[in-house]
């Protein structure tokens, strides 16, 4: 475990890997930044309003969520092109977690500012259409997908729970979601998450301090710790793909020592998988 970047986020988010630039990028959500590092060293960029997730679209732009939709982000300019507009018109609402399904569209989830209690909301964007996907959650988080692109997983991370998505071959909800995780009685909160080559489903544990792996039944099989305790989602990346990079963050955090808020790179003894390309 090491310190992949010692810029101090209040909330780092939605970190991925670029399998075209071969390099990751990743979110201070509520400080309005996109962060990167390449081989001159780090990179950032400001925005207006709040940003939290990504998927790419080709080796030059990004499709972002950000508290007013959608965008198009041009890496070499620097520059924010919208896309379509998501929940404009309130400004309590901003967006979380999200990420790029196997078929090319990508989903997101909405939530309050204050995290109010069902302020939030899932949507999925894909060749141009977005719908409106799980309504009344409060916290969307660990939004990623099964290898086959049958079954979406989310969590709403208040609740403690995890559930599945059955999927149409397009990517579309199909059928009624079942329960995949209830870490209630653990205490523990699910975070952002990803999935591994062999299916593993790796979580990012709020306030714990841990990225744990989970198997198609739902047992814990793995786990890697770090200094950060606000854990917030992992992304698998690197030569191999079993670098994983894990964002961390302050908030909520009374009196953080000097390893809080940063992210960190761990090796995870599987191998991930590279992010599906967005189709516009």
């Amino acid at each position: 475990m090491s310190v992949f970047d010692d810029r101090v986020c209040e909330l780092g988010e939605g970190p991925f890997w670029h399998p075209e630039r071969s390099q990751f990028f990743w979110f201070d959500i509520l400080n309005r930044k996109l962060l990167t590092r390449d081989a001159n060293g780090p990179l950032e960029w400001q925005f207006e309003g709040m940003a939290s997730a990504a998927g790419w679209v080709d080796r030059e732009r990004m499709i972002l969520a950000t508290e007013t939709g959608l965008s198009l982000f041009h890496i070499g300019e620097g520059t924010l092109e919208p896309l379509v507009e998501v929940e404009a018109d309130d400004p309590g609402t901003r967006s979380n977690d999200g990420r790029a399904d196997r078929q090319g569209g990508f989903w997101f989830g909405t939530m309050g500012k204050e995290a109010e209690r069902g302020r939030g909301t899932i949507y999925r964007y894909y060749r141009g259409e977005l719908r409106r996907l799980v309504s009344e959650i409060s916290i969307p988080n660990a939004i990623c997908f099964t290898l086959d692109g049958r079954t979406a997983y989310y969590a709403d991370t208040p609740s403690h729970k995890v559930w599945c998505q059955p999927l149409d071959a397009d990517g579309w909800p199909e059928g009624e979601s079942r329960l995949f995780l209830d870490l209630s009685s653990e205490g523990l909160y699910p975070d952002g998450a990803v999935v591994d080559a062999e299916g593993g489903f790796w979580c990012a544990l709020w306030s714990s301090g841990r990225v744990a792996r989970f198997d198609a039944e739902g047992r814990m099989t793995h786990h890697l710790d770090l200094p950060g305790k606000n854990s917030t989602c992992p992304a698998f990346g690197g030569a191999d793909m079993r670098d994983v990079l894990v964002t961390s963050a302050l908030e909520g955090m009374t009196d953080p020592d000097a390893d809080q808020g940063l992210s960190y790179l761990l090796r995870a003894p599987v191998v991930g998988v590279p992010e599906p390309h967005v189709i516009l």
